[in-house]
């Protein structure tokens, strides 16, 4: 009775597939078919797909296992299905062939996921744990890891900042759990914590690089990642305690592999440009609206100032000026090389890479990096010793404009004059407006080298017991500076060199980390006992030094700080962090269906005082694999893998800078009797401590009909307590706040879901598609005296500690044009605080991705889409008032006109109506600046084709094309619903490129 039921798993489809394939069942010679019975360890196997090899001769197994195909003696008979080792089998003389499929362990067991300090299999995890492969990864045109990783893994959220080169992402794995403290990840590189805290000076670099994020990772090449795993839950971060709060995210390098040495060449080539353009008005529209709004305003006659209106410049000149500042195309060049080999005791991997991006703005500016990535695995004969060595250097270059160009692109009158006059000079129109071009004659620059170094010595000292020390090393150096020379400004004002500036940063960050670890097994009952304990030994150093100098004789010496007459360091700052823990896991197995896992870790760290330094965190992980049951066996064979899972525990955070509990003092940079004086910028607190996340999962993974349905759900509980924030003090004790630990409590709750079904998998064609979607929550449960703090007009008990507190808009005024508020005090005045309680979550409703991968013979495409349901800031979050002399969205044509009108938009104003720009003013703070900004983008597409051995012999050979951010299905009126306001959004990016092994 067993058997009749496995047909009816597979996918109707192969049906189709079997009458495609068939052929006559006589082989060419007139002897009869090649025939036989497929089976594996349960009995007769249906829907295998049986192929002779090289040729379009193939069939299907039926009900009962049983097959024909047409074969010759000489032929090789192909025996494929899902879950299943494939096995290609000689005719030979028989025409009775019988097959026992062999399970291939790769689809569940034997996929070995790096949960950190151990390794487990994917169907012995007891954690949370998610993953994205090199497979992944090297489908992307992405020079940030990070990047390689938006919308493919449930629960994580990733924002990238900017489409300028070189700059960071946000990162929120299950929301945001802090008030005041760090939010961020810990980042792990082949076993050695990564710090990712830009070393950017705002100062310097914020008017380029959004949120002065210079993101580290940027020094990775993700060509040299073989995977990439993201630890979520309690079970799988508490080992790493305090560092773990946020989840950890894991990056594998590549190794060598056994084998003769081999060289692989990568080389691509691709275009860049923005993805979105606002919809502003055209010089007609643009005109009626500055008249209309004098005309509001009461004027005869057009004010001198009025260039656009009164005759100065051109009212029948139009520039695109999206086109003109933000619409140039950025050229991207990759190349690597990577020679790996090695035999049964010795591999290694040697790759090194170039890689150059240009900008989409006007100028010659540039983004190189260089990569030199380099491991060694060498293990003794006896197999007891084992040393890893793995190496990744990166030095760039980024050279960019002093400032973004993308306000001005949006703000621009559309009949503003040309940017160069008749000699090809920078036009200044007679001094009446600000060629957004002079910008480029400043410069922003940054280099940066960053080495990542690891050691890891084992030693098997008994059979079942390990030695093991891992020693790792990094350094991060930054080197930026800012130019404004006089010529950026109009030369209508007089400036000479003497007003030209530069601002520079120079920032160096290093670590050393020794880990010594015990792992010792031993089975136990119907059991097997594993045991891992360990050490870890950190110490972080930072140096920052932040300068200005201007007034230089030349433009010629800018750069050369000797020759400022005025000079002032914003910054001088030496740090150390210490970090001392013990950790240890304790995993059992019991008959490889029940499995109980526990870890803890003992941490301290040198940001707390004395009495607070260490803390305690620890979480215990189950699994029962109720597949393996025999009631389960027996009444549901189409569950092919069933496992429950649970989780709880605690992990801490200290992301709240050094020195926190200290006095600490500042020069106050103004010299008093020819010294230079100290003023106090923080108070003692020796009692605060750690932020405390409690987690708790409960996970259900699942596969059908031979695994070739995979469906995974996930809910999550955190609570985030202790929270490190400000205390408010009286005003009369100089200070506004007091950092301590508050009893505030903050949730993250939610749904995962994963599914990837494979389709399709014959020999010849095969198509898998993967979805993931995430349905955060997040609410502050209690902060107390909440009125009375500091935090009173950011947060709201019950609602997430991602709101903006806004004005709340009731519309526009029929009678006087003018935008009204909800007065929430009734005191007849809208102002702030009190009238801005209108609450709007800024944080997505829900996320995820949806990925197709179609193979024919050599041919591969790859699909995925990544979409997200959110709210966004749009275009009138702190805009100009519609009529002032600065472009607009066609959004605006909806205005009053005359009293009675029922309009979205308040009546023009040239400014010179107080009572409409203030309204205006309100109306950029409130929830009307705020628009749904839902979204599916196709995030990456690539079609590769691998040429066949027979034209290249030797050699292997594949040729690809790829597409990132190809485009994007949006209702959001404010161009990209991903940018961040005032810098340019994440480009569309379209390559190609070969890569050959030889």
């Amino acid at each position: 009775m067993k058997n009749k039921y496995r047909g009816y798993y597979v996918l109707p489809l192969s049906f189709a597939l079997f009458w495609a394939l068939s052929t006559p069942l006589t082989s060419q010679n007139g002897s009869p078919p090649l025939s036989g019975i497929v089976s594996d360890a349960k009995g007769p196997l249906g829907g295998v797909n049986i192929i002779v090899k090289n040729s379009a001769r193939g069939t299907q197994s039926d009900l009962d296992g049983h097959y024909e195909i047409a074969a010759q003696r000489s032929d090789t008979v192909v025996f494929s299905y899902l879950g299943y080792k494939t096995q290609e089998i000689a005719v030979g003389r028989g025409s009775i062939l019988n097959i026992t499929m062999q399970p291939d362990a790769t689809a569940l067991d034997a996929v070995v996921i790096n949960a950190g300090y151990y390794k487990v299999s994917d169907k012995e995890k007891t954690g949370s744990i998610s993953r994205i492969t090199a497979k992944e990864i090297e489908n992307q045109p992405v020079q940030n890891p990070l990047a390689a990783m938006q919308g493919r893994m449930p629960g994580i959220h990733i924002t990238q900042n900017s489409g300028v080169p070189g700059s960071g992402f946000e990162v929120r794995i299950r929301g945001k759990n802090s008030i005041a403290a760090g939010n961020n990840p810990l980042y792990v590189v082949d076993g050695v914590p990564y710090t990712i805290n830009t070393l950017g000076a705002t100062t310097v670099a914020s008017s380029i690089i959004a949120l002065s994020d210079i993101n580290p990772l940027n020094s990775l090449d993700p060509n040299n990642i073989e995977s990439i795993e993201v630890l979520k839950d309690a079970d799988a971060t508490a080992i790493y305690g305090s560092r773990g709060a946020n989840g950890v995210v894991l990056i594998t390098t590549k190794s060598g592999k056994n084998g003769d040495t081999k060289l692989t060449v990568r080389a691509l080539s691709g275009l860049a440009s923005i993805t979105r353009k606002l919809d502003l008005l055209n010089t007609e529209q643009y005109l009626a609206m500055r008249r209309e709004a004098f005309a509001n305003d009461g004027y005869t006659e057009y004010p001198v100032t009025a260039y656009d209106l009164n005759g100065t410049w051109q009212t029948n000149r139009y520039t695109d000026w999206q086109e003109e500042l933000i619409g140039g195309t950025a050229y991207t060049n990759n190349v690597q090389a990577t020679l790996t080999g090695g035999n049964a005791q010795t591999s290694f991997l040697l790759s090194g890479g170039y890689y150059k991006e240009t900008t989409v703005f006007p100028g010659d500016f540039k983004y190189g990096k260089g990569t030199v990535h380099a491991k060694m695995d060498h293990s003794s004969p006896n197999e007891k010793l084992k040393v890893s060595f793995s190496a990744n250097y990166a030095a760039d270059k980024n050279e960019l404009p002093g400032a973004d160009l993308s306000l001005q692109a949006k703000n621009l009158p559309p009949n503003a004059p040309a940017l160069y006059d008749s000699e090809g000079n920078l036009n200044w129109e007679n001094g009446t407006w600000e060629n957004p071009l002079a910008i480029l004659n400043g410069e922003y620059t940054n280099s940066t080298n960053s080495l990542i170094a690891n050691t890891v010595l084992s030693y098997k000292l008994f059979e079942r017991l390990q030695l093991q020390t891992s020693l790792g090393y990094t350094d991060n150096r930054l080197e930026e500076d800012r130019t404004s020379p006089n010529t950026i400004y109009n030369p209508d004002w007089g400036l000479d060199s003497g007003f030209s500036s530069i601002y520079l940063n120079s920032a160096h960050r290093s670590s050393w980390i020794v880990e010594p670890q015990i792992n010792w097994e031993q089975p136990l009952g119907q059991g097997l006992l594993k045991i891992l304990a360990g050490a870890t030994f950190q110490q972080q150093t930072a140096d920052i030094l932040t300068k200005f100098g201007s007034g230089f004789p030349s433009n010629n010496l800018i750069h050369n700080l000797g020759a400022a007459s005025y000079i002032l360091a914003f910054a001088d700052r030496h740090t150390d962090y210490r970090y001392e823990a013990i950790y240890g896991r304790v995993n059992y197995n019991w008959k490889e269906k029940y499995i109980l896992n526990l870890t803890g870790r003992h941490d301290g760290s040198s940001r707390f005082g004395p009495d607070n330094r260490f803390a305690n965190f620890a979480a215990v992980g189950v699994a029962w694999l109720y597949s393996d049951e025999p009631f389960v066996k027996n009444n549901l064979p189409f569950l092919s893998f069933g496992k429950l899972r649970g989780s709880y525990g605690s992990s801490g955070n200290d992301q709240i800078g050094d020195y926190g509990y200290l006095d600490t003092y500042s020069t106050t940079g103004v010299p008093y009797n020819g010294n230079i004086g100290i003023s106090p910028t923080q108070l003692y607190n020796p009692n605060y401590g750690w932020e405390i996340n409690e987690k708790f999962e409960i996970g259900l993974e699942t596969a059908f009909f031979k695994n070739r349905l995979q469906l995974n759900a996930n809910y999550y509980d955190n609570r985030s307590s202790n929270q490190l924030t400000g205390i408010p003090l009286p005003g009369t004790t100089g200070f506004g706040n007091i950092q301590a630990n508050l009893n505030a409590t903050v949730q993250n709750y939610g749904w995962e879901f994963s599914l990837v079904s494979n389709n399709l998998n014959s020999e010849v064609f095969k198509w898998t598609t993967s979805f993931n979607i995430s349905l955060p929550k997040n609410k502050l449960l209690e902060f107390p005296n909440l009125e009375q703090s500091t935090y009173r007009n950011s947060y709201v008990i019950g609602e997430p500690i991602t709101i903006r507190k806004v004005y709340h808009v009731l519309g526009v005024n029929p009678e006087t044009g003018i935008f009204e508020f909800e007065d929430y005090n009734n005191d007849g005045v809208i102002s702030a605080p009190d009238d801005k309680q209108m609450v709007v979550d800024m944080a997505p409703k829900y996320y995820g991705g949806l990925e197709n991968v179609l193979s024919y013979k050599n041919l591969r495409l790859d699909i995925f889409f990544q979409f997200n349901k959110q709210k966004a800031s749009n275009n009138f979050f702190y805009g100009n008032t519609p009529g002032t002399m600065a472009n607009q969205t066609t959004e605006v044509l909806d205005r009053w006109q005359q009293p009675g009108d029922e309009a979205t938009m308040q009546m023009f104003t040239s400014g010179d109506n107080p009572e409409a720009v203030l309204a205006f003013s309100h109306y950029g703070e409130s929830d009307g600046s705020i628009s749904d900004a839902p979204f599916v983008r196709l995030k990456n597409v690539a079609l590769t084709y691998t040429l066949p051995e027979s034209v290249l012999k030797g050699m292997d050979c594949r040729v690809y094309m790829q597409g990132q951010n190809v485009f994007t299905i949006t209702k959001f009126n404010g161009g990209d619903p991903e940018r961040v306001s005032g810098f340019l959004p994440p480009l569309r990016q379209v390559a190609m490129g070969v890569e050959l092994s030889l």
